[in-house]
């Protein structure tokens, strides 16, 4: 049974920086492809950044040059450091992989960013 637990949200202000952490059990971490999504009020889940086994990383345009999605494989941990942070960012962050055919998600963390 793979489990997600994400950490690390709360407020932040609007130019300040945030680290989100997802602990990651049950799966062969170093091989599995790790994202971030989010969910702000009222839209629709959206991928935010992604990492590969090799390191390779893709985010979504928006958050391009502020956020940097990174793995730890000794911790079996994917981080997801928020820099320059905005309004806009507000949203519930989740961590997710596709292991064995399942999608599997963590229960969330909520980040807002508030002056």
């Amino acid at each position: 049974q793979v489990r997600l637990v994400e950490s690390g949200g709360g407020l932040a202000q609007p130019g300040g920086s945030l680290r989100l952490s997802c602990a990651a059990s049950g799966m062969n971490f170093k091989i599995a492809t790790m994202a971030w999504y989010r969910q702000a009020p009222g839209k629709e889940r959206e991928l935010v950044a992604l990492i590969v086994r090799d390191g390779t990383t893709n985010y979504t345009d928006s958050v391009k040059g502020r956020f940097i999605i990174s793995r730890d494989n000794a911790r079996n941990t994917v981080f997801l450091q928020m820099n320059n942070p905005q309004p806009e960012d507000t949203a519930v962050y989740y961590c997710n992989t596709n292991w064995r055919g399942t999608s599997w998600w963590g229960k969330g963390t909520l980040v807002t960013v508030s002056s």
